[in-house]
C-alpha cells in the first residue's frame, strides 16, 4: 500500500490544503506584502482569507503564484 507522499514523490505540494498555504504565506509577509509580491485584488482591497480563497479556487493563474511563493519561501 503506497502513502500519499509516495503516490505523487514529485509533487512538494501534495497533501497541503491550499488555505494551509495560504495561512504561512498571510503569518510570514502579512498582507500588503502579499499583495506587494503577488498584485491580485484580493491581496490588496480588503483581504480576507475566505474571500482570497474562494477567487484562488476559481483561478488555476493566481493559485499558480500562491503556490510558487509558498514554495519559495519555505
Amino acid at each position: 500500500m503506497t502513502t500519499p507522499k509516495e503516490a505523487q514523490p514529485n509533487n512538494p505540494l501534495h497533501g497541503i490544503k491550499l488555505a494551509d498555504i495560504l495561512e504561512a504565506l498571510v503569518k510570514k509577509y502579512g498582507w500588503e506584502e502579499l499583495g506587494d509580491r503577488i498584485n491580485i485584488r484580493c491581496f490588496t482591497h480588503n483581504p480576507s482569507i475566505k474571500s482570497s480563497l474562494t477567487f484562488l479556487r476559481k483561478t488555476p493563474w493566481a493559485r499558480e503564484k500562491v503556490e510558487q511563493l509558498y514554495l519559495r519561501s519555505i
